[in-house]
């Protein structure tokens, strides 16, 4: 059945479709719309409604509309400003455009299409009636919009035809869909369309929810940080600062700049992907980043240029030290055979000295004088073989080691590497420090030394290594192997006094603020200076008390006005004044010769010392006494001492009941100083058999070396310390082992004038020497 009206004023709707049983109000502009509305209030309100294909269109043709509208009653009609209608309509039933008639208003002859084609058996339409009632329920629970009282209307409603109509005007689907409902004439095909819509938007839906969730998941925990940063990109936007380039593009520049090896940049540009592909917000960033920095601050294959003018290096090292001429010496041999080979491999050097003597100064005077940089490592107290090779990244916190760390902060991988006091590392349960080292300074595998942190080969084949030391006792033998020892001994009072001159005073004026010609030092008062209120092998006291000196010619200087007092003169009997009473006395040579009383040497940290061992003897039951805190080798010394005594007794004219009848005590003053070490055995053997005879002992004789059961004399250490403690206290002989004869060649002249100097292979010859006529 159809109906066709003539003229049926016609609205061209621009975005939106209206169904049937649709209540929906439009705003209308055009005039020809207008008039439409117009003519349909004169007549029975009726308007058709019809949908343009494209909104931009302004004067549609039949062309530009769609085939199928719907016929609406007009419910209300508002005039607003600029002539823009606002009007309520209640869509009826459907109509097919057959002719359209473009006059002052559109005019539109319509049939009305009153069947919904082939109705389905009852079942089928309570089927499709509970089927789009629960699709659309899953629609609601997914989307709270439409409302429960939606769901509520559309679950009362049986009428199939109505039902259909009515969800789909409910639905927030575009025009061109719910177009294709109207234009639908079966009921079949109409549901089966609707379902398609409702299913559609129930998975749009739900693919919606997941992803928010996935994306809510990432974004809570970081959302405050994000949201700012964001924010903050957008201001820099808008203020046209946001002009840099990216981070890893940075990254990418600087690697294709950087002077290192493919290998070094293929590991840069795996890392640099990495950090793209990481979370700005994730920890993990900080951790690649930190990483790819280091990688591009260490110097691979940079290189500074050293000093080839020996001359100029020879200069250098003078200028900044007095005497170490074994030091100097070897620092222009490598010199030397690096300008013939233009290569010649850098030598680990190990300087080993008293504490003060200028073994840390004398590397850095070395790296000015070799044009290197300088890089001081502290290896005093390291006990984790971590602060070596690394941190492995996986650690929190993780960093590269000391070696790696010096390397970057050089700059170039041919630094002066100052290894300081490496005999004071030590090792725990994180692993032996001294170990990690033997990599480091080993010449034949440093050159691809491995870093925990930064896992790829540094060449330290170029370092120069210096190492510095007090005592070669404490350090592990195989790290000792690998290291060329230096032995920087004590300084001579001469030296001393050459190095007060040439650079003490002048430093310490400085420091002080004296100028040149304020502060004169008188050389008896410089002596007096070094031998009464210092000992020491080396000279920080001395400074320290030429520094007191200068700041209290400062302060008399500044009391006293300049004009007044030009220049402050110290000599020895002012010295006094300044520093207080001598500190210092050496034990000087003794006025006669005595019985039982020798004179021994001794090496310490901070120098040599002259020792008298005294020995009395006492009727008794034959015991044996040691007494002033002697060590257990110094205590075996002296039973070995005895024993040779008892076995050559009968060559000295010593009773064979004397060691039943009488009791022997050896002391050596001083107790409260700990005393150890072999080297006293024959001058504790010379003591006993001078009080066991009754013979004295010359009072100018001082000795050395290790006693034997046989009477044999053994080689000592410390010599220049202990003959320098035997000149200072006024000896004229000294009795030193024979296998020490190449050791006393090594020392200056300076030390041995005025000593005669015995060499002693038994203890015959000792005693020849030692005892009076």
């Amino acid at each position: 059945m159809s109906e066709v009206y003539r003229k049926v004023p016609a609205v061209a709707l621009r975005g939106m479709t209206i169904l049937p049983g649709m209540v929906a109000h439009f705003d209308v502009s055009r005039n020809r719309s207008i008039k439409a509305l117009e003519n349909a209030m004169v007549g029975d309100q009726t308007v058709f409604l019809i949908t343009q294909k494209s909104i931009d269109s302004e004067e549609p043709e039949k062309s530009d509309l769609y085939q199928v509208g719907v016929l609406a009653v007009i419910k209300q009609v508002i005039k607003l400003q600029n002539n823009v209608v606002r009007v309520l309509v209640e869509g009826e039933t459907r109509a097919r455009l057959l002719d359209l008639t473009a006059e002052e208003c559109l005019f539109a002859e319509v049939e009305v299409l009153t069947s919904d084609g082939e109705i389905p058996p009852q079942e089928i339409q309570e089927a499709m009636v509970r089927g789009v009632q629960e699709t659309f329920g899953r629609y609601c629970r997914l989307n709270p919009k439409p409302g429960k009282e939606l769901a509520r209307q559309i679950l009362d409603m049986q009428d199939l035809c109505k039902l259909l109509d009515y969800v789909g005007n409910n639905l927030p689907v575009g025009f061109e869909e719910k177009q294709k409902l109207l234009e639908t004439d079966s009921i079949q095909e109409r549901y089966e369309e609707l379902m398609l819509i409702l299913l559609n938007e129930i998975n749009i839906i739900q693919i919606k929810t997941e992803f928010q969730s996935k994306v809510k998941e990432k974004v809570d925990k970081n959302q405050k940080e994000y949201i700012l940063r964001e924010q903050m990109r957008l201001i820099r936007e808008e203020l046209g600062e946001d002009n840099t380039v990216s981070e890893a593009d940075h990254f990418l520049q600087e690697t294709e700049k950087l002077e290192a090896d493919e290998e070094v940049k293929a590991k840069l540009r795996k890392e640099i992907e990495r950090f793209k592909n990481v979370s700005s917000n994730s920890s993990e960033n900080a951790v690649i980043r930190g990483y790819i920095e280091t990688l591009l601050e260490l110097p691979w294959n940079k290189a500074s240029k050293d000093n080839r003018n020996l001359e100029d290096a020879e200069r250098i090292l003078d200028e900044d030290h007095y005497g170490m001429e074994k030091v100097k010496e070897r620092m222009l041999e490598f010199l030397a055979v690096r300008n013939l080979t233009a290569k010649g491999d850098s030598p680990i050097i190990c300087l080993v000295g008293p504490p003060g003597t200028g073994k840390t100064s004398i590397a850095r005077s070395v790296a000015r004088a070799l044009d290197k940089k300088y890089v001081r490592i502290s290896l005093g107290g390291v006990r984790d073989e971590a602060e070596i090779r690394g941190h492995r990244k996986t650690y929190v916190g993780a960093m590269p080691g000391r070696i790696a760390n010096g390397l970057k902060n050089a700059g170039v991988k041919n630094p002066l590497m100052l290894l300081d006091e490496i005999d004071k590392i030590s090792s725990d349960y994180k692993g032996d420090t001294a170990s990690a080292l033997l990599e480091v300074l080993d010449s034949e595998q440093n050159s691809r030394f491995r870093d925990h942190y930064v896992e790829l080969p540094l060449d330290l084949s170029e370092v120069l290594f210096i190492a510095t030391a007090n005592s070669l006792q404490d350090i592990q033998k195989p790290l000792l192997d690998r290291m060329e020892i230096i032995e920087v001994s004590s300084y001579t009072e001469n030296e001393k006094s050459h190095i007060a001159r040439e650079h003490l005073i002048a430093k310490q004026m400085e420091k002080n603020g004296l100028q040149e010609g304020q502060l004169s030092i008188s050389d008896h008062a410089l002596e007096k200076l070094i031998r009464g209120y210092t000992r020491e092998a080396g000279v920080r006291n001395l400074e320290r008390k030429i520094g007191q000196i200068c700041r209290k010619a400062a302060r008399e200087l500044y009391q006293k006005g300049k004009s007044r007092k030009k220049t402050v003169k110290i000599t020895e009997n002012s010295l006094g004044k300044l520093l207080g009473k001598e500190k210092y006395n050496y034990d000087l040579v003794n006025e006669n010769d005595e019985v039982g009383i020798v004179r021994g040497l001794a090496w310490t940290s901070v120098g040599g010392d002259t020792l008298q061992i005294e020995v009395n003897i006492m009727p008794g039951k034959g015991e044996f006494q040691l007494t002033g805190q002697l060590g257990d080798v110094m205590k075996e010394s002296a039973q070995a001492g005895i024993s040779y005594i008892r076995s050559v007794s009968q060559k000295y004219g010593i009773d064979k009941e004397f060691f039943k009848e009488y009791d022997i005590h050896i002391h050596i003053p001083e107790g409260a100083v700990p005393k150890d070490g072999p080297s006293a055995g024959i001058t504790m053997a010379t003591a006993m058999l001078s009080a066991i005879t009754k013979r004295k002992v010359r009072k100018d004789v001082a000795m050395t070396g290790e006693i034997t059961l046989r009477g044999r004399v053994l080689p000592i250490g410390g010599l220049k310390e202990k003959i320098l403690a035997a000149k200072n206290a006024g000896m004229k002989t000294i009795c030193v082992p024979a296998k020490n004869e190449p050791d006393v060649a090594e020392i200056s002249p300076e030390i041995k004038k005025g000593l005669e100097i015995v060499f002693v292979e038994r203890m015959e010859q000792v005693l020849k020497t030692a005892l009076a006529e």
